[in-house]
């Protein structure tokens, strides 16, 4: 099979989808590896470290995706990739498909096998290819709110670990997932009173018998998020609802119950938020301000540490990247239950429910078309 991989063009995207050692697994299971031409060079791999594990490095970004039978990128394509899709190509990335309509339509009229990384998922529920990311995300999240917590910045001026004899900050995390423990670690690190809500009791109290002690669990309600509003200096989002869009936590009209420079990062937003009144932003330009709260929505905020993430997400894609090029797409869903979930669309048809569901569109169950 011949793997195509695209320099990633989003906003200050600095991840590849392959490094170099997984380049030399490819070739000596058979396989062709092109890579667009300085397209590891953010996350620190050289053209000649591609070359010397043998894949073929390409200049024209179209002929990397003409040539290629998978196409592996970190971020779903965008409005300037979408007419070099084709049918029968497999594309193996993040798609995100339940937060972009235009995406979505985009890759059903390409016909080609859209086979997403965070939808693959084991028998325990766990989220494979979605967790790396989120332990970055999760962490960046708290060590960016702090930085627009400082007054320059539009946040309250407020320190996250305080002083003697100034309070800290107060953190507020919504979802006790990967992304919300991390965060969670991270803001209490650096000293701020933080407190974690979800919905799932459980985990609430597992997460009180291991967190630190300046870790809260409460359970999450409207009235208990309410309770909170007045008081907090932060709040992240980290809810997830795999493949779906995100539930709006946080309305317009909350914004009101908040103290101005109030700062609100939503780890989301890839899943369309689960702010109101957030949208996405990019590195280049990451905060907006809505009724004095200010907003941190980067939608690819692992690319902001592109060695780090690119290293931890390769760790976790590349087994089920070998499978597809040595099996073929339709023989290696076949075999492993969890990369089936990760089909989302299929020559066309939407194979993942929640994906039609966001945007009402028709769809067919998974087994209806794999022969």
């Amino acid at each position: 099979m011949i793997i195509g991989v695209p320099k990633e063009i989003k906003t200050h995207e600095n991840r590849v989808a392959i490094q170099p050692g997984g380049v030399l697994q490819m070739i000596r299971n058979g396989h062709e590896v092109l890579i667009q031409k300085s397209a590891g060079v953010g996350s620190g791999f050289s053209d000649e470290d591609y070359i010397n594990a043998g894949a073929s490095i390409i200049e024209d970004v179209e002929e990397v995706w003409k040539r290629a039978d998978m196409i592996m990128k970190v971020k779903e394509p965008i409005a300037e990739e979408y007419p070099r899709m084709r049918e029968g190509q497999v594309i193996f990335t993040y798609f995100h498909f339940a937060a972009d309509e235009a995406l979505t339509k985009a890759v059903v009229d390409s016909k080609c096998i859209a086979i997403a990384y965070e939808t693959v998922e084991k028998a325990d529920r766990s989220l494979p290819l979605l967790i790396p990311m989120s332990e970055v995300a999760g962490r960046m999240a708290a060590q960016e709110g702090a930085v627009y917590l400082e007054k320059p910045k539009g946040g309250r001026g407020v320190l996250m670990g305080g002083i003697p004899g100034v309070a800290p900050a107060k953190v507020l995390v919504l979802g006790g997932g990967i992304v919300g423990v991390n965060a969670a670690k991270i803001a209490a690190g650096m000293g701020a009173d933080t407190t974690i809500m979800d919905i799932n009791m459980p985990r609430l109290r597992y997460l009180d018998d291991v967190m630190p002690k300046n870790i809260n669990t409460v359970f999450s309600s409207e009235a208990n998020i309410r309770a909170m509003l007045p008081t907090v200096d932060m709040i992240i989002g980290a809810v997830l609802k795999p493949g779906a869009k995100a539930p709006h936590l946080i309305t317009k009209e909350m914004l009101s119950e908040m103290r101005p420079g109030t700062v609100l990062v939503d780890v989301a937003i890839d899943q369309g938020g689960c702010f109101e009144t957030s949208r996405p932003t990019t590195h280049k330009d990451p905060v907006y301000v809505i009724d004095d709260v200010v907003h941190y929505c980067v939608a690819n905020m692992p690319g902001a540490v592109p060695y780090t993430s690119t290293l931890g997400l390769t760790n976790v894609t590349l087994p089920y990247a070998v499978a597809l090029a040595n099996k073929g797409w339709e023989q290696a869903l076949k075999d492993d239950a969890e990369l089936l979930k990760g089909l989302n669309i299929v020559e066309g048809t939407i194979v993942y429910k929640d994906v039609a569901e966001a945007f009402g569109l028709e769809w067919k169950p998974v087994d209806t078309v794999l022969n």
